[in-house]
């Protein structure tokens, strides 16, 4: 299903060779090194990488070693697609070249593996093959990774990463995610799934809730051990005959899993701020605490902000993009984001820098 390129750390610099402009594009990163009081034991964070989201994953990995206790303790998985016009080997290189001390290991996904099982969706984007690598990541990741959280290539995370690794799965659960109870689930399928009525006692006594995938604690023991790669992939199987949903890789799983997760707080995936899966108008932050910021829907940060468009919380993903073109604009920015003249560090309030914005 896929093979590994693995880097650790290396001293020296590393020069890209590649012929694309967003290749060489980005500058390396500040060096994060561990705090007082580190374990040995390893956080494991994995996400997709190519070409389109580039940008969006090197700012969501800045943004996890930025605010990291433990930074040398986190090991990434990039899972890269098979026929991406960014080869594996040069989305490495590029990784290895922006965060010289970061250890991580580059899977190459084969997207023959998933093509025959994918169907139409309702935004293109949202039919990528590299969008249900989730799926695989029991087959893909070394079988001694037990434990993962995946994220998303359009995050980027404002609290320590430590925390949302020492979610405790109860219950014998799977996955954790952040669930929103308040939206109406019925949405999420089509009336023939609902008017089917093997299919739609599916939950049986679970009481289903949505999730958003693009943040998940995952048990790769028991998810390897339950099968869950064919369970998604049966429903998905079910799609391509009756369409029953419209969403992508969404729906799978909530079939198999809504009901039965671990409900991790809503901090830690603030969701939606791309807007709908059409116009992807602006968005406001939910109102609480935030740990992680989440464009999914349609607009993406970097191509509003390099549109001259952006909306206001594209601006607190400005500070973490390392691409050359804008990092003038980011040192400014991010003097006004956590970092004094003299280089100090200070704490401020999100939602107030966020009112403060607004009003700008």
């Amino acid at each position: 299903m896929c093979s590994g390129i693995r880097y650790f750390p290396v001293t020296g610099d590393t020069e890209i060779q590649s012929r694309s402009d967003v290749l060489s594009g980005f500058t390396e990163a500040p060096e994060y090194r561990n705090g007082a009081g580190c374990s040995p034991a390893t956080i494991h964070v994995a996400m997709t990488i190519d070409l389109e989201y580039l940008r969006g994953s090197i700012a969501a990995v800045h943004s996890v070693l930025r605010h990291a206790s433990c930074p040398e303790s986190v090991f990434f998985h990039f899972i890269a697609a098979e026929f991406d016009p960014a080869s594996p080997r040069d989305l490495t290189r590029l990784v290895r070249s922006t965060f010289p001390s970061l250890t991580f290991k580059m899977y190459i996904f084969r997207e023959d593996t998933v093509i025959n099982l994918i169907s139409s969706s309702i935004r293109i984007a949202l039919e990528n093959p590299l969008n249900y690598a989730r799926n695989y990541l029991g087959d893909i990741l070394d079988t001694h990774v037990n434990r993962v959280i995946y994220l998303d290539s359009d995050i980027i995370v404002v609290d320590d990463i430590q925390k949302l690794w020492n979610t405790t799965l109860q219950n014998n659960r799977v996955i954790g995610a952040p669930e929103y109870c308040h939206t109406n689930f019925t949405h999420y399928f089509t009336d023939r799934f609902w008017s089917d009525p093997l299919m739609s006692r599916v939950f049986g006594s679970r009481t289903p809730c949505y999730f958003n995938t693009g943040v998940m604690v995952m048990d790769m023991q028991k998810w390897r051990t339950g099968s869950y790669r064919k369970k998604i992939e049966n429903w998905m199987e079910v799609q391509r005959r009756k369409r029953i949903y419209e969403l992508g890789s969404l729906p799978p799983f909530l079939l198999v899993f809504a009901g039965d997760i671990e409900p991790i707080h809503h901090r830690w995936n603030q969701h939606g701020l791309g807007g709908d899966n059409v116009k992807g108008s602006c968005r406001k932050l939910h109102a609480g605490p935030v740990s992680l910021l989440h464009w999914s829907g349609k607009g993406k940060p970097w191509v509003r902000l390099d549109d001259g468009r952006p909306c206001p919380l594209d601006r607190l993903w400005e500070p973490y993009d390392l691409f050359r073109r804008h990092h003038h604009r980011q040192q400014s920015a991010v003097g006004s984001l956590g970092v004094d003249g003299y280089g100090r560090e200070f704490k401020f309030d999100w939602m107030d820098w966020y009112e403060g914005i607004l009003v700008m």
